[in-house]
C-alpha cells in the first residue's frame, strides 16, 4: 500500500482501505496489528563493528606489501625498518577506522527524530501511547508543539499549521486542510491534507489517519536510502590505490630481476641475493607515501576547521578541491532561513504598521529575539528594524478579540479596544480574498470607496510583489461596537484596505560572491529545492545561479519542478542535464537522482543540505556539506564535512583548500616517488657491477630524514596565485600523466647519476691517495680485498676500502633530494620567484634535515655507527657543486614545461 495516492482519496475510500473508523481501532485490533506488521520504527542496514570496520582497512594491495615489507625486515635484522612500516600500517588502519564510524552514523540519528509517544483513540477513547506501538489505521490526534509520529491522512484540521523544512526544504510551516486532492504526482510540499513522520505541528490542531508507519513512510524511505548507499571511493583514494598498485607490483618485478641477474651474473650465493633483493625492495617502497599523505590531509582537515568547516573524512579535504558540480539546498543554505518583509505598499503606513503589530501572534523572548511563526516574526521584526514600534509596545499588546487563521477563510482577525471606545478590528491574510471583503481604503487624504481603479492598483502591486516570488499579505481594518464583535458573522465584511507587505527568505549576501567565485572556478553551481518554482527562480537569479556568469554571454539554463523531471524520461534527462540549473519541487529521491546522473557523465559531485530531506544524496555525492547550525542530525551524520557557520562562501574557502592539499599532496608523492626512483636506481646500477655503493642502515637514514622531514614541507606549502582561476581537475584524468611519470624518471635517473657520479669521485680520490692509480674495474675486488683483511683484525690505513665512496655517494643522495624538494616547492614557477618568508616550513625542513645528514659525517660517533669517513674541502664542494646541478635540472623542467604551456 505504500505507493497508493492517498492524498488523492476521500476519507471514506481511505477508512476502507485501511479497515479503520471515525473513533479509531480497537485496543484488540491495534495489538493483532503490531504482531503482525511490526512496531512503528526506522531500521536500518546491518551497522559495522569496530573490529569490521578496523580489518576492512587492510583491503588494499600496497598495505600488504608493506605488511610483508616489516615481516622480512624483521626476520633480516632491519628492526627499525620493520617497527618504522608497521607504525604507518597501524596509524593508516586506525585513522580510517574513526572516519568510516561516524559515517554510521546517519541512521542512528535519522531514529531519534521519531516522536517517542502520541495520542490516539483505542475503543473511541484518548490515550498516549508508545510511538513505536501505532499501527495502520490508528486515529491521532495533533496539537501545537507535538510530533507528527507517522505518516497521516488529515481528517481535521483547525487552522493547522506543521513544520516540513526538514523534509520538503519549505522555510514557512505549511498550511493543511482536510479533503481531497486530484493530482496523484503532487510533490509532498503540496500534499496539504498529509501529515508526515519527522515534521512537527506549530500552529492549530487536527485528527489524522495513520496511512504508513515505520520503514513504509516518507522519512522511512530516506533511512532505506541511507542504509542502502555505498560510500564510493574519493578521486584521490582512486588514483593513489591505481599508483600504490603499480607501484607494488613494479617493486615485487624489481626485486625478483635484481634476484635472478644476481644469480646468473654470479654476483653473490642465493642467500646473499635474497637479502639485496629485499634491501631494495624495502628501499623501493615509499612507506612514508601513506603516513605523509594521511598527516598532510590531516593538517588541512586542522587548517579547514578554523575556517568553519569540520571534516567528518579525511579525504574529502582533498575531494573538495576536484569539485565539478556543487548542488545545493536553497533554505537556510543559499538563504538566510528567515523570512523578510522586502517592501510595503501602503498610503497610510502607521494605520499598516498597527494592523502589522496586533495582528501577529510572534512574541519577544527574554534576549529580545522573536519567536513564533516565520511570516508572523518577519513583520515584527521589519517593526523593530524601521523603529516603528519598541520591544515593550511588543510585550504590551493587548486583545479584545480574535478569531483564529483558518485555511478555509485564509484570514487572521484581532480585536482591540480603541481609547475612545469600542474596537479596532485588524485582519490580515490573502490578498484576493481580503480585497474581496473591503469596501473602502485608507488613503493619504483619508478613506475613500474602494473603486475598480484603486482596487486594480492594489492588485497590480501585489502581482509585481508575487512575480518576485515575494510572499504577499494583506492588511485591513474597520472600527466596530464592542457587541457587534460578539456577532463574527460579519465582523470580516465591510473593512477598509490598508495596504500589502511582501517578504521573502533573502538570499545570503556573502553566497553570492561565493557562486561568482564558484562559476569563475569552472565550478557549476545548481540549486536543489522543495519550494514552488518562482521563489525558486529568483532567489536563483538574484544569487547569479541563472543567469550568464560574464553578464553579457546568453544562458541557456533554466528551472524543472519535480513533477516535470519525472515526465522527461532517462534519456531526455541526461541531454538536458547541463541546461538545468535550478530544481523546484523536489522529493528526496530526486535529490539522488540528480547527483547519480552528474555522476554518470564523469562529474565530482558536492551537495550541501540542512535537511532530512538531504541526507541520501549527501550520502550519494562524492562530497556531502551538512550545516552545523541549521542542519539535522541526520544530515550532518550522512556528511563529509559540516560547515559550523551554514555559510556557502565557506566552502569556497574549502573548495580553494582542497585545491592546495592537492597541488601539495601531488608535489609530496612526486618528490617520495622520485626520491625512491633515485634510491632503486643508484643501487640497481651499483649491484649490477658488484659496487658497495650504501649499506642498509644508509637507506633507512636517508628515507627517515630526507625522504619524510621536505615531504610534510611540501605538503604545507601555501596556495598557488592562480588556483582559484583554474578549472576542476578533470575526474578521470590520473593522478600522475604519462609526462608526469616521465619527469619523476627523470629526476631519479639524474639523482642516481649524480649518486654514481660522486661515488666514483671518491673512489678515484682514495685510490689516487692509497695505490697512486686509478682502476674502476678493481674497486669490488679492492673492496673485497679489505673487507678480508678487516675481517682478520688487521689495519686497512692504506688499503682502499671505498669508504669515501660510499660517503660522498650517501651524502649527495640524500642532499640532492633536498635542493630537489626546494625545486618541488612550485610545479609551475621557478624557484628563484620564490619568497623566503611564505615557505618557513620547507626552508626550516632543509636546513634541518640537512643538518641532520651532515652532523653523522661530522661527529665520529656518527660517522663510525655508519661506517663513513671524512670529507676534505674539495670533496664537500664536489658534493654540493653535484646538489646545484640537481636544482638546476629540476628548474629546466619546470622551464620546459612552461614553454610548452605557452
Amino acid at each position: 500500500m505504500t505507493n497508493t495516492p492517498w492524498h488523492t482519496l476521500s476519507e471514506r475510500e481511505v477508512l476502507r482501505r485501511i479497515q479503520s473508523a471515525p473513533e479509531g481501532l480497537s485496543r484488540e485490533e491495534a495489538a493483532r496489528r503490531l504482531a503482525e506488521n511490526g512496531p512503528n520504527v526506522l531500521t536500518g542496514g546491518k551497522q559495522k563493528t569496530w573490529l569490521m570496520i578496523f580489518l576492512s582497512q587492510f583491503g588494499d594491495f600496497m598495505i600488504w606489501i608493506l605488511i610483508a615489507a616489516a615481516v622480512i625486515s624483521a626476520l633480516i635484522g632491519e628492526t627499525v625498518d620493520a617497527a618504522i612500516i608497521a607504525v604507518v600500517v597501524a596509524l593508516n588502519a586506525i585513522l580510517g577506522t574513526v572516519q568510516e564510524s561516524r559515517a554510521e552514523q546517519a541512521l542512528a540519528a535519522l531514529q531519534k527524530m521519531a516522536a517517542p509517544s502520541a495520542r490516539a483513540l483505542r475503543d473511541g477513547h484518548v490515550e498516549k501511547v508508545p510511538a513505536d506501538s501505532l499501527v495502520l489505521g490508528d486515529m491521532i490526534l495533533l496539537e501545537a508543539g507535538e510530533s507528527i509520529p507517522a505518516d497521516l491522512f488529515l481528517v481535521e484540521s483547525a487552522s493547522l499549521r506543521v513544520e516540513e523544512s526538514a523534509l520538503t526544504g519549505e522555510s514557512v510551516p505549511a498550511e493543511k486542510a482536510s479533503g481531497t486532492l486530484s493530482d496523484p504526482k503532487c510533490p509532498l510540499g503540496d500534499r496539504v491534507n498529509m501529515a508526515f513522520m519527522g515534521t512537527s505541528v506549530s500552529y492549530g490542531r487536527g485528527r489524522g489517519l495513520v496511512i504508513a508507519a515505520g520503514m513504509s513512510t516518507e522519512m522511512g524511505r530516506i533511512a532505506g536510502t541511507l542504509a542502502a548507499t555505498e560510500k564510493e571511493l574519493t578521486p584521490l583514494q582512486k588514483k593513489l590505490s591505481g599508483i600504490s598498485n603499480l607501484l607494488s607490483v613494479g617493486v615485487l618485478g624489481v626485486a625478483v630481476l635484481v634476484f635472478l641477474l644476481g644469480l646468473l651474473g654470479q654476483l653473490g650465493d642465493v642467500l646473499e641475493m635474497f637479502l639485496t633483493a629485499v634491501s631494495l625492495a624495502v628501499a623501493a617502497i615509499p612507506e612514508g607515501m601513506v603516513a605523509v599523505v594521511t598527516i598532510v590531509l590531516a593538517m588541512g582537515m586542522s587548517r579547514m576547521a578554523g575556517r568553519g568547516a569540520i571534516i567528518r573524512r579525511l579525504p574529502a579535504v582533498e575531494t573538495l578541491g576536484s569539485t565539478q558540480i556543487i548542488c545545493s539546498d536553497k533554505t537556510g543554505t543559499l538563504t538566510q532561513n528567515r523570512m523578510t518583509v522586502m517592501e510595503v505598499w501602503t498610503d497610510r503606513r502607521p494605520l499598516l504598521f498597527d494592523a502589522m503589530l496586533h495582528c501577529n501572534d510572534a512574541a519577544l523572548d527574554a534576549a529580545g529575539q522573536t519567536a513564533g511563526d516565520p511570516t508572523e516574526t518577519a513583520l515584527i521584526d521589519y517593526l523593530l528594524a524601521q523603529k516603528k514600534t519598541a520591544p515593550e509596545d511588543v510585550r504590551a499588546r493587548r486583545r479584545a478579540g480574535e478569531i483564529p487563521f483558518d485555511s478555509g477563510r485564509k484570514l487572521s482577525t484581532v480585536a482591540v479596544t480603541r481609547p475612545e471606545g469600542g474596537l479596532r478590528i485588524f485582519v490580515k491574510g490573502a490578498p484576493d480574498v481580503l480585497s474581496a471583503r473591503c469596501v473602502s481604503v485608507l488613503t493619504a487624504d483619508g478613506v475613500h470607496p474602494f473603486d475598480k481603479a484603486r482596487r486594480l492598483a492594489a492588485d497590480r502591486a501585489g502581482e509585481e510583489m508575487a512575480v518576485r516570488a515575494l510572499r504577499v499579505l494583506a492588511f485591513a481594518y474597520k472600527d466596530c461596537a464592542a457587541a457587534d464583535f460578539e456577532r463574527p458573522d460579519g465582523v470580516e465584511e465591510g473593512l477598509v484596505f490598508l495596504g500589502l507587505t511582501g517578504m521573502i527568505d533573502p538570499a545570503r549576501p556573502e553566497a553570492r560572491e561565493a557562486i561568482a567565485l564558484c562559476r569563475r572556478a569552472g565550478i557549476q553551481p545548481i540549486m536543489i529545492t522543495g519550494d514552488h518554482k518562482v521563489t525558486a527562480v529568483a532567489i536563483a537569479r538574484d544569487l547569479g545561479i541563472l543567469g550568464p556568469s560574464d553578464g553579457k554571454s546568453p544562458d541557456k539554463r533554466y528551472a524543472v519542478t519535480g513533477t516535470e523531471l519525472d515526465e522527461m524520461g532517462e534519456e531526455t534527462f541526461l541531454r538536458e542535464l547541463p541546461n538545468i540549473g535550478v530544481y523546484a519541487r523536489v522529493a528526496p529521491e530526486h535529490k539522488s537522482l540528480i547527483v547519480s546522473a552528474w555522476q554518470k557523465r564523469g562529474k565530482v559531485v558536492a551537495m550541501t543540505g540542512d535537511g532530512v530531506n538531504d541526507a541520501p544524496a549527501l550520502r550519494a555525492a562524492d562530497i556531502g556539506v551538512g550545516m552545523g547550525i541549521t542542519g539535522t542530525d541526520v544530515s550532518k551524520g550522512a556528511s563529509d564535512m559540516v560547515l559550523t557557520d551554514d555559510n556557502f562562501a565557506t566552502i569556497v574557502l574549502a573548495v580553494g583548500e582542497g585545491r592546495r592539499i592537492f597541488d601539495n599532496i601531488h608535489k609530496t608523492v612526486r618528490f617520495l616517488l622520485s626520491s625512491n626512483a633515485g634510491e632503486v636506481l643508484a643501487i640497481l646500477a651499483a649491484t649490477m657491477v658488484r659496487w658497495v655503493l650504501l649499506r642498509p642502515a644508509h637507506i633507512l637514514w636517508i628515507n627517515l630524514v630526507t625522504d619524510t622531514f621536505p615531504a610534510l614541507a611540501l605538503g604545507v606549502e601555501p596556495a598557488e596565485p592562480d588556483i582559484m582561476d583554474r578549472k576542476p581537475r578533470d575526474g578521470k584524468q590520473p593522478f600522475f600523466t604519462g609526462r608526469t611519470w616521465l619527469r619523476v624518471l627523470l629526476v631519479g635517473l639524474m639523482e642516481a647519476a649524480l649518486t654514481l657520479g660522486a661515488y666514483l669521485i671518491g673512489c678515484r680520490t682514495e685510490m689516487m691517495d692509497k695505490l697512486g692509480y686509478f682502476d674502476i674495474a678493481q674497486v669490488r675486488a679492492l673492496i673485497d680485498q679489505g673487507r678480508e683483511v678487516a675481517a682478520q683484525g688487521l689495519s686497512t690505513v692504506n688499503l682502499f676500502t671505498g669508504q669515501l665512496g660510499t660517503t660522498m655517494a650517501f651524502l649527495t643522495l640524500s642532499l640532492a633530494q633536498l635542493f630537489a624538494a626546494v625545486g618541488f616547492q612550485s610545479e609551475r614557477f621557478s624557484v628563484f620567484r620564490m619568497k623566503p618568508r611564505e615557505h618557513k616550513m620547507l626552508f626550516v625542513a632543509f636546513f634541518g634535515s640537512a643538518f641532520l645528514q651532515v652532523i653523522v659525517v661530522l661527529l665520529p660517533p656518527l660517522r663510525v655507527l655508519f661506517g663513513l669517513t671524512p670529507l676534505s674541502l674539495l670533496n664537500w664542494a664536489a658534493v654540493i657543486a653535484l646538489c646545484f646541478i640537481m636544482l638546476a635540472f629540476v628548474e629546466i623542467q619546470k622551464a620546459i614545461a612552461r614553454k610548452r604551456k605557452e
